[in-house]
């Protein structure tokens, strides 16, 4: 499969949980279970599309391939138990994912570029979760308000 299908898929997957997200009710187990599923083979698939692939390429392929499916994964539970806390984990799996990925990147640089690289890397991270920090800390009141 393709990296271009592949990043469809994501965007199907990020658009789903949106919906599901905006009627707050969840999801039934089964659905949960059979899109668990379909995770687990994309990432398969991903993680395959990445053997014919040599050194750093590889690498940065494997990384995207599971920071994918860490992210879909967490989007899934933030869709089957919808709560700020667990909207916040699919936030940090992206920033992680994306951190994991851009590292791998960086590897292909040398010296002070590679170290700016990596600096830039973590200072897009940090940001981030900070960031998911916020955003769930805005929402807690609103969870609160829901369960009363």
């Amino acid at each position: 499969m393709n990296k271009l299908s592949s990043l469809a898929i994501a965007v199907a997957f990020g658009f789903a949980g949106h919906a599901f997200a905006a009627d707050n009710t969840g999801m039934s187990k089964d659905a949960y279970k059979e899109a668990k599923d379909k995770i687990e083979a994309q990432y398969k698939s991903d993680k395959a599309a990445c053997d014919p692939m040599k050194g750093n390429a590889k690498d940065v392929c494997k990384a995207e391939a599971k920071g994918k499916e860490k992210v879909a994964k967490a989007e899934l539970e933030a869709q089957y138990k919808p709560s700020s806390h667990n909207e916040e984990k699919a936030k940090m799996a992206k920033a992680d994912a994306d951190y994991d990925v851009a590292k791998e990147k960086c590897e292909d640089q040398k010296g002070s570029a590679k170290s700016a690289c990596k600096k830039d890397a973590k200072t897009a991270h940090d940001s981030a979760k900070s960031q998911a920090k916020a955003d769930a800390k805005a929402a807690a009141p609103a969870d609160k308000d829901k369960k009363s």
